[in-house]
């Protein structure tokens, strides 16, 4: 939809811009199907236009979440319009300034910054399931054995065969551990709260101090460790072991949770590894396959703390040493990929 199109349409949905001059401007967003601009009026007033991909049914899910965490006081952009029939949300606009912004900053930022994130999804995962029963009709489906084991095959199929182009019977054969269905069905058998299920850093927007949560329209049932998982154990970011593990007892003394600190550790190692895998396997779909090669750079960081998450699980050594081998010398320029060296 052509930008001037989309001007039209905010001047005649939103009264504060139907007159006067107004600037549109495209904001780049990773790896979305769907396309953002940020309209302004003036110096101190603007909102954010989200075109969708109306054939994606995720994509409606976004107004509805929008106002279920409203009701529910967590922080996330106010919806001030919204047309299903074009596809177009008008937002709040919260500004550019995301987690990922404060990577470089001392841990005494990070961590006030972190603590409010946390603060946060705890309100999202202390919601009883009577409060959130009812958007199960307008949202994606809830974790289960299927999905984990969806996330584990797409690793396989995109990272370690697209990227790596690992030999596909040694592949079969690593898909085929027993240890990977434990854990897919280990997980599955858990009590489930309603999780955001892309809470890294670049989907965290912070605004005077606070957190606010952003691209939440894949939020479903599932683990509480998977949202913990992909904030500590985030590709873009580096969390030293120690810093990692204080954010963790926040939230565990923030929930009250530290009687239950033994299993909720392993869970949360188990949701790391299955998230790793995910993310690899969106590096190599969106670097190779849709051609957004930038997400390749942060392939040699994910293989690194799946490396981590698995070391002590003597059952995957064989996946193990396999990415041992893996050659991560990564060139993210026109023709991205990584060299044969070494390739097992």
């Amino acid at each position: 939809m052509q930008t001037d199109l989309l001007l039209r349409q905010t001047r005649l949905r939103l009264p504060a811009f139907s007159s006067g001059r107004i600037e549109i401007s495209a904001i780049e967003k990773g790896g979305s199907d769907r396309r953002f601009y940020r309209v302004r009026c003036s110096t101190d007033q603007s909102l954010v236009l989200v075109k969708y991909n109306l054939e994606r049914e995720e994509n409606r899910h976004y107004v509805r979440i929008a106002e279920f965490l409203a009701a529910h006081r967590i922080r996330a952009p106010k919806v001030y319009f919204h047309d299903p029939k074009e596809g177009l949300i008008w937002i709040e606009d919260l500004g550019e300034t995301d987690l990922f912004s404060f990577r470089d900053d001392d841990w005494l930022t990070r961590n006030a910054l972190y603590q409010s994130v946390l603060d946060e999804i705890a309100k999202l995962h202390d919601l009883p399931e009577a409060d959130w029963s009812e958007l199960r009709g307008e949202m994606p489906p809830e974790f289960n054995s299927a999905l984990y084991q969806w996330e584990q095959n797409y690793f396989f199929e995109n990272c370690l065969g697209r990227i790596f182009h690992l030999n596909e019977a040694i592949r079969d054969k690593l898909m085929s551990l027993p240890a990977l269905h434990r854990i897919a069905n280990e997980l599955a058998s858990q009590p489930r709260v309603l999780v955001h299920r892309d809470f890294q850093s670049q989907n965290i927007i912070v605004r005077n101090g606070q957190a606010h949560l952003i691209d939440f329209q894949g939020m479903r049932p599932g683990l509480a460790e998977y949202d913990l998982a992909s904030l500590l154990f985030d590709p873009y970011v580096h969390l030293t072991s120690d810093e990692r593990d204080k954010l963790l007892l926040y939230y565990l003394e923030r929930r009250d949770l530290r009687r239950n600190e033994t299993g909720l550790r392993e869970r949360l190692r188990f949701c790391a590894m299955q998230r790793l895998m995910q993310a690899l396997g969106a590096y190599g779909f969106l670097g190779l396959a849709k051609g957004n090669r930038s997400f390749l750079r942060h392939v040699p960081a994910a293989i690194g703390l799946l490396r981590q998450v698995i070391a002590d699980l003597p059952e995957l050594n064989a996946l193990g040493a396999a990415l041992a081998y893996l050659p991560l010398n990564v060139d993210v320029g026109p023709r991205a990929g990584f060299s044969s060296e070494n390739r097992p």
